[in-house]
């Protein structure tokens, strides 16, 4: 299901619960690479899922990258601008309650949810930001109160550190945001099954918080 005059190419899943998740692909990835995934993470959720509209060769992106590891930031802001200005418009044809809304982001996608939590604050509920980076410092002023994240990392991930992920936990959690960070021992970039189990129970916890998350 899809409307237009959005300003993406997307996916909609409608859901039962009244919640929604944003579904931010990877490098590579399109409008309909996570929609299973997030039918399995967060069941009864809608889903919205839309097509990063950069391209690295015929590889969809959401935002340029001078290089691996070298995000080209003034494009980030852009885009990170036209996306936040598609999940405020979805909201009025889909009928998307905006306090309900959690992203999940993947590499690519990861990194650009960052980036919305640093530029829109409130925008989402949340965000389980899988194998992300810190893309540049957000505003001191920023406010995360009430937001809940999931950072979750490989401790053998060639394209972040350690350090460049302490310090994404700690301007989160400085801007108020409940962080949630979890590294995965001997993993890569690419996501183990303990990742989505840690990740569907962190969704719980956010979507029923009668439920609340432990790793």
């Amino acid at each position: 299901m899809s409307a237009p005059e959005l300003g993406f190419q997307h996916v909609f899943v409608p859901g039962t619960n009244g919640w929604t998740i944003l579904l931010l692909h990877g490098t590579g990835g399109d409008e309909h690479d996570l929609v299973p995934l997030g039918r399995q993470l967060a069941p009864g959720a809608a889903l919205l899922s839309p097509l990063g509209k950069v391209r690295e060769g015929a590889a969809p992106r959401f935002f340029r990258r001078l290089a691996v590891g070298e995000l080209d930031i003034p494009d980030l802001l852009v885009r990170t601008d036209e996306l936040a200005e598609f999940v405020r418009a979805a909201g009025g044809p889909y009928t998307l309650d905006p306090m309900r809304i959690v992203a999940l982001g993947l590499s690519n996608g990861a990194n650009i949810g960052v980036s919305l939590l640093f530029r829109h604050p409130g925008l989402v509920r949340g965000g389980a930001l899988l194998r992300p980076m810190l893309p540049y410092e957000p505003e001191a002023s920023l406010d995360l109160a009430g937001t809940d994240v999931l950072v979750a990392t490989g401790s053998d991930d060639p394209y972040t550190s350690p350090a460049d992920t302490s310090r994404l936990v700690e301007a989160l959690e400085h801007a108020g945001a409940a962080v949630t960070a979890h590294s995965e021992p001997g993993a890569g970039h690419g996501l183990t099954q303990h990742d989505l189990n840690v990740t569907a129970r962190w969704l719980a916890g956010v979507l029923e918080p009668a439920a609340p998350f432990s790793e």
